[in-house]
């Protein structure tokens, strides 16, 4: 589903960014002659990754910002040059966000809400008719501005920054996400239908995944965005 979603933050930019709906009036990539837009991509995971190929491909400027310098390593050579990597730090986030056209907030945490990268006062520092995806939106949101909104009416503004927000994005392209997510975890669902609970001990994705078993809460960011006690599944099984 991350995969879906960051290719469709793209999708949402290009109509967010036309005049009629309140955006720049730009186009992702430009013409010959005229400069394409500027996107900035905050977290290179799956989001991420998938949001900037598509921007990349469509012919904008690119910036990655993450904390992991293996990771922008990787980028660095998937990419081969065709987008720039910065390191997250408060400044590099600043710096990149007030010269873009395009926020695409991908900083997604297992299990916990999103950190808020980009305050409402750096808003009034960003380009007039700028657009913020908001892919986090369903743990909370990584824009101190951002809340959640549907497909029918996916956007709105503040201090002249244009958001999108749509909760649960891949729910616009449902034939798409069911396949993917089918081809993904129809293993798992065998592997629970011949085994039973026997397949989360003998599945290090399932057993990764479980939150709660007999009541007791099993992942740990879970737990503590919550406030609730942890036990480790070996406990909570014993």
């Amino acid at each position: 589903m991350s995969e879906v979603a960051g290719r469709l933050a793209i999708e949402a930019t290009g109509t967010a960014l036309k005049r009629y709906t309140g955006g720049r009036g730009l186009l992702i990539g430009g013409v010959p002659g005229v400069q394409p837009a500027r996107m900035v991509v905050i977290g290179g995971g799956v989001v991420g990754t998938h949001a900037a190929r598509m921007a990349a491909g469509l012919g904008a400027e690119v910036t990655i910002i993450d904390r992991s310098i293996p990771r922008l390593r990787e980028l660095d050579e998937w990419f081969e040059g065709r987008v720039r990597t910065r390191f997250s730090t408060i400044d590099s986030v600043e710096e990149e966000v007030f010269t873009a056209d395009v926020v695409i907030g991908a900083v997604l945490v297992p299990g916990t809400s999103a950190p808020k990268l980009v305050s409402r006062k750096m808003l009034s520092s960003m380009r007039r008719g700028s657009v913020i995806v908001d892919v986090a939106t369903d743990q909370g949101g990584c824009f101190e501005t951002s809340h959640p909104t549907t497909h029918a009416d996916p956007t709105y503004e503040v201090d002249g920054a244009i958001h999108y927000c749509v909760a649960n994005m891949p729910g616009a392209v449902p034939q798409t996400s069911s396949h993917a997510l089918n081809n993904e975890t129809l293993p798992f669902g065998l592997a629970l239908a011949n085994k039973g609970f026997a397949a989360v001990f003998e599945t290090p994705h399932l057993r990764s995944g479980l939150n709660v078993y007999r009541g007791r809460l099993t992942y740990k960011a879970v737990a503590e965005s919550l406030g609730l006690p942890f036990s480790p599944i070996e406990h909570a099984a014993a």
